[in-house]
């Protein structure tokens, strides 16, 4: 056998070495979007300490979750923009910074309103590293293979969202919720230099000669203003009546604001978002898809927490466990329907997800304070398999369904409707049980639920509700990912 048989050409070489690339460039982009997922998992596991440490009740400290929501739905679609003209690895850096220092004045807030604040911070910077963390992704894989990155992408999200109540779990056995926000610079700090050293800022962000397209400021504001109301509205924190003029004005304010960002995007020659993408049928009905599918997961990471440390008082190492079964069904859903997508198309798996997840919701509807946790435990899986199963495909349908010039803007939207369906999610479940709550007489501390019958019963009454509305959610997401059929991806590797 002659030597050249046995060396591998320079083609070879040279997909050997972007194979290896990629991974590489994606355990640095990973990273990041698995110790930002953790700790929105650690978040909620540390509510009933943060509500006890601050002698607030269910209503206030939600806000520790739903600004953090807000915050990052109003500066998704700004940074990706930004990002797109100043470069994505600087973006993701500077968010990597924003996040960390969040954290710390977070662990060290003397009240609950700096705790806030401290949040927001901490959500500005998730925000940046969200916006362009798909782009980057896509940027690095070849174009078949598509669903295997967005598959890889949300496993490595499932994983940081099934390991983050597990360590905060554990970590609140021992130590302080102030000592569990410290800790989080520590892989933060890994993914900076990672992310510092190995991304390369034009691949990333697949940089063109010419002229740098100007900034459109005013459809930023006017876009993060506009989903500010819109959240606020549904969480109705000032607890208002609906026909009164604060709520009503509001709704007026959001309806002109979003006639005025529509008109002006439209007319710009460098606009936020290209509103003419809308047109796309297959695009449009996949993003509405996405917002219902999220609109009603949500709600499960937001209520079971409670459900299983405040009514059912089990202790937050046990919780964590069980809440890990949600991301680890997910991940192992990802990654496989990621992959066979790219093979066999992304629709049937969307429709069997959504399938999946109205039958999980039917069951959460009929749980009691009673439901034996073998029970809880083997519903929660099959709602993150359910999850699994339609969000890689979904994503997959709506980048496919653009250019890939398009990739960078898009994927901040995706990302973007994802978490406003989750802050709406989480304002809606908040107010319905909250709402049932306070009509029974029980704004009470989280605490006050355990051992407290008529407050379980009125918790559970509002529990019903809200899974009610995610039933009929995830039937209309059901509906759309029936009728949507994907459009094939035309674009060659290059």
């Amino acid at each position: 056998m002659s030597a050249s048989a046995n060396t591998p050409t320079p083609s070879a070489d040279h997909t050997n070495a972007r194979a290896a690339n990629k991974w590489v460039a994606f355990t640095a982009i990973g990273i990041a979007f698995f110790t930002m997922v953790a700790s929105m998992g650690m978040v909620f596991i540390a509510l009933s300490q943060i509500a006890d440490t601050f002698g607030v009740t269910l209503r206030s400290v939600s806000w520790i979750v739903i600004v953090q929501g807000l915050t990052i739905s109003a500066f998704m679609l700004p940074m990706g923009r930004f990002a797109d003209i100043v470069g994505r690895k600087k973006i993701h850096l500077i968010g990597l910074i924003l996040f960390a220092s969040g954290s710390v004045f977070t662990a060290l807030a003397p009240s609950f309103g700096l705790l806030i604040l401290a949040r927001i911070v901490t959500a500005v910077g998730n925000s940046m590293g969200q916006s362009v963390g798909t782009a980057m992704v896509l940027s690095v894989f070849p174009a078949r293979e598509r669903g295997k990155a967005i598959g890889a992408q949300t496993t490595s999200v499932a994983i940081g969202g099934a390991i983050g109540p597990v360590i905060a779990g554990l970590w609140l056995q021992f130590f302080s919720w102030e000592s569990l926000f410290l800790m989080l610079t520590i892989p933060i700090g890994i993914a900076f230099i990672t992310g510092y050293f190995i991304l390369d800022e034009k691949i990333v962000s697949q940089q063109r000669s010419g002229a740098k397209p100007n900034y459109d400021w005013l459809g930023a504001i006017v876009s993060g203003v506009m989903i500010i109301i819109v959240v606020i509205l549904i969480n109705n924190p000032f607890d208002v009546a609906i026909l009164s003029p604060l709520i009503l004005g509001g709704i007026v304010s959001a309806v002109l604001l979003l006639a005025f960002f529509i008109r002006w995007e439209l007319k710009s020659s460098s606009p936020m978002l290209d509103l003419r993408m809308f047109k796309n049928i297959m695009f449009s009905m996949a993003i509405a898809t996405r917002f219902l599918g999220f609109l009603g997961t949500t709600t499960v990471r937001f209520l079971m927490p409670i459900y299983l440390i405040s009514l059912r008082n089990i202790e937050e190492a046990a919780a964590g466990g069980i809440l890990f079964l949600t991301s680890l069904g997910m991940a192992a859903a990802a990654s496989s329907s990621g992959r066979m997508g790219d093979k066999i198309g992304e629709r049937p798996f969307t429709v069997v997800g959504f399938a999946m997840l109205v039958a999980t919701a039917v069951a959460f509807m009929v749980f009691t304070s009673e439901t034996s946790f073998w029970m809880v435990s083997v519903v929660l899986l099959l709602n993150g398999i359910a999850m699994g199963l339609w969000g890689v495909p979904n994503n997959s349908t709506i980048l496919g369904s653009v250019s890939k010039e398009s990739f960078g803007v898009v994927g901040a939207l995706t990302n973007l409707t994802r978490n406003v369906g989750n802050v709406a999610g989480q304002a809606i479940a908040s107010a319905v049980v909250v709402g049932v709550m306070v009509a029974d007489g029980f704004d009470i501390p989280l605490s006050d639920i355990t051992g407290n019958k008529a407050a379980s019963d009125s918790f559970m009454d509002g529990w019903k509700y809200a899974y009610m509305l995610v039933t009929v959610f995830s039937l209309m997401g059901l509906a759309l990912a029936i009728v949507t059929k994907p459009t094939k991806n035309v674009e060659s590797d290059e």
